[in-house]
């Protein structure tokens, strides 16, 4: 499968890197955690124009409410999670919250937002309609990394990275009901969750992606490129993109089966964060150099 640029790359304003991408398939936004201009970045999924950037701080985490639109952001050392109106282009609340904020989901379920301490302890829950700290969740170990939803399940997955382990955390009650170690890994980061097979998909700076079943059952290993950082599954098409050492590599899930690379492409050194829109498989990267800030789109063929 090749993976190849639909654009050419599009420079964003003002230099500083970026973090999280996600991308809103329904409403046909790309959002990307901007951290050097301290703002969200809104790009036109179709089209790839850039819509603009709503200033909330030196942002990594960004999630998507899919009944309203609107965008949740994780404001780093500002310590604050803000509701943005993209379409507006504009802040509408804030939160502040007692630590730096790193990765944010939002489970729809509850309306709550999960928001992970920065090389942390913890992980802030607030209520999305009030927009309030309504609980804290301890974790073991510490620097928490990605985290994912399973929402059938109740169940949210927190990485932790200097124990190789993702903890289990229940929903309803708000706290850490079991572990899984992951000790082929190291310093986890990459995290998802696909809700057609039922699996976990995490991966470790050292080279390796493993898939569990959400009970932590071992099913499969894979060899991928050193240093991957952020993943985005594809559960309709059964699809994995993974940024990282310099690449974009596509690897292809099962139900039983081992995982399998299927594309890889090189992309700038710097890139390290991405999405894949599932409507049209379209994988979005950005990255930063000393010349500028960049985001791309990308086609697999």
């Amino acid at each position: 499968m090749p993976i190849v640029p639909v654009d050419q790359p599009q420079h964003v304003p003002v230099i500083g890197g970026f973090d999280y991408v996600t991308v809103d398939a329904a409403h046909r936004r790309v959002y990307a955690a901007h951290g050097g201009s301290r703002s969200l970045l809104v790009v036109d999924a179709d089209s790839g124009k850039i819509l603009g950037q709503v200033r909330v701080g030196p942002m990594a985490g960004v999630a998507v409410d899919p009944a309203t639109g609107h965008v949740f952001t994780g404001n780093g050392t500002w310590r604050s999670v803000s509701e943005v109106d993209p379409v507006a282009l504009k802040e509408l609340r804030s939160v502040d919250v007692p630590g730096d904020v790193d990765a944010i989901a939002y489970d729809s379920q509850s309306g709550r937002i999960f928001a992970d301490e920065d090389d942390g302890t913890h992980i802030y829950v607030i209520d999305a309609r009030s927009l309030k700290q309504i609980g804290s969740i301890h974790l073991p170990g510490h620097k928490p990394e990605y985290l994912a939803i399973n929402a059938k399940a109740r169940e949210l997955y927190q990485n932790i990275d200097n124990l190789s382990e993702v903890a289990v955390i229940d929903l309803n009650t708000l706290k850490v009901k079991r572990i899984i170690k992951t000790p082929a890994l190291q310093h986890n980061h990459p995290l998802q969750y696909d809700p057609v097979f039922d699996q976990i998909l995490v991966g470790g700076i050292n080279g390796k992606l493993d898939v569990y079943s959400s009970s932590g059952k071992l099913l499969h290993e894979l060899d991928v490129p050193q240093r991957i950082d952020q993943c985005d599954v594809d559960a309709q098409h059964h699809l994995l993109a993974c940024a990282g050492s310099g690449k974009i590599t596509l690897i292809k899930t099962d139900a039983t089966a081992a995982p399998q690379i299927v594309g890889q492409v090189d992309v700038a050194p710097g890139m390290h964060t991405l999405a894949i829109d599932p409507q049209t498989g379209n994988i979005w990267a950005v990255w930063a150099t000393p010349d500028g800030d960049f985001i791309q789109r990308f086609t697999v063929q």
